[in-house]
């Protein structure tokens, strides 16, 4: 059973938009998620800016990838070195701590997500 960072059983983080590496409402990961799609956040629009600017375009739909885009509200898993560089530039979104994966914390302080947890 995946654990979530603080411990307990790791819970849905969304459905709608279905979200995860896996599409099934979790923020659980492999050795096949090369990017760690593990922290589950709520989607702002100063961190989609970012995202877009670096690359990553949250917000478009993606019909050829069944992907709905993303709009501030949102919850989303997503990849914990980018939440991490979302933070560092003072943009990450807020995160539910119970849906993001222990494996989070090989990225990421504990003490960074609580300061951006949306509830525990």
């Amino acid at each position: 059973m995946p654990k979530n960072v603080l411990g307990g059983a790791l819970t849905c983080c969304c459905t709608q938009p279905m979200t995860g590496f896996y599409r099934d409402g979790f923020c659980r990961t492999d050795d096949r998620d090369q990017g760690r799609h593990v922290v589950c956040a709520i989607m702002t629009e100063p961190f989609l800016t970012f995202t877009r600017s670096r690359g990553n375009d949250l917000s478009t739909p993606r019909p050829d990838y069944q992907f709905p885009g993303l709009k501030p509200g949102d919850r989303w898993c997503l990849c914990a070195l980018r939440w991490k560089e979302a933070h560092d530039a003072g943009v990450a979104p807020p995160v539910l701590l119970a849906c993001t994966h222990e494996r989070a914390l090989h990225y990421i302080e504990l003490d960074d997500l609580r300061g951006l947890a949306f509830e525990e």
